[in-house]
């Protein structure tokens, strides 16, 4: 059995924060693409934990400059997910055949738990190493290092999954055995995999 690392956006979920947070904006903001981008350029820090939820929320709901309720905001950057099912047809297969499977993920407090709540998919999962829980960041090394010793990871024998480039860069200089992964190219992992996997497991979506 293998140890498989997974990212979640653009791998597990798809996602896109400008449509949701677009309707927040008053009609009248002077540049409403710089508030955007603004709001979205702190990300990295409250996904590390060095910004309170409190303290971003505050902060974004100012920037945006709307007078919408922190539980509104909080609806707005979390409803930004779409699933992605031929992968979710892959991780079920997996989890069925026994390997283990955990999350590794930049992420933030505003969406977990409350995407494991609204997507009981994820509990096929066995762990998960989260950037605002560990206080770091893909692809800092010091992530990667707190996954190996989390969960007593080998490289060499554990599968990662990124769309990130620069992450998917910092998983090679560790010995990961990696993919980075396309959307619109299912395919493409799926023959990786079987290049992995011996062949009496390696699994196959149905689209």
């Amino acid at each position: 059995m293998a140890d498989f690392l997974y990212d979640i956006g653009k791998v597990l979920l798809d996602f896109d924060f400008e449509p949701s947070l677009a309707k927040l904006l008053p009609p009248a903001h002077p540049d409403p693409a710089a508030a955007m981008a603004r709001l979205l350029g702190k990300k990295d820090e409250f996904e590390t934990g060095r910004i309170s939820t409190e303290d971003y929320t505050a902060w974004a709901i100012e920037t945006l400059g709307t007078d919408a309720s922190p539980e509104t905001f909080h609806s707005a950057w979390q409803n930004i997910f779409t699933p992605n099912l031929p992968m979710w047809d892959t991780v079920r297969s997996l989890a069925a055949a026994g390997h283990r499977l955990i999350l590794f993920s930049n992420t933030n407090s505003i969406h977990c738990p409350w995407v494991f709540e609204t997507y009981p998919e994820f509990s096929v999962f066995h762990g998960s190493v989260l950037s605002y829980e560990t206080g770091s960041i893909k692809p800092h090394p010091d992530i990667y290092r707190h996954a190996i010793e989390k969960y007593s990871l080998t490289p060499g024998k554990t599968l990662y999954i990124d769309d990130l480039p620069a992450n998917i860069a910092t998983g090679n200089e560790f010995g990961f055995r990696t993919h980075q992964y396309e959307l619109t190219n299912h395919a493409a992992f799926e023959q990786w995999l079987a290049g992995e996997l011996p062949s009496p497991d390696i699994p196959h979506s149905r689209g």
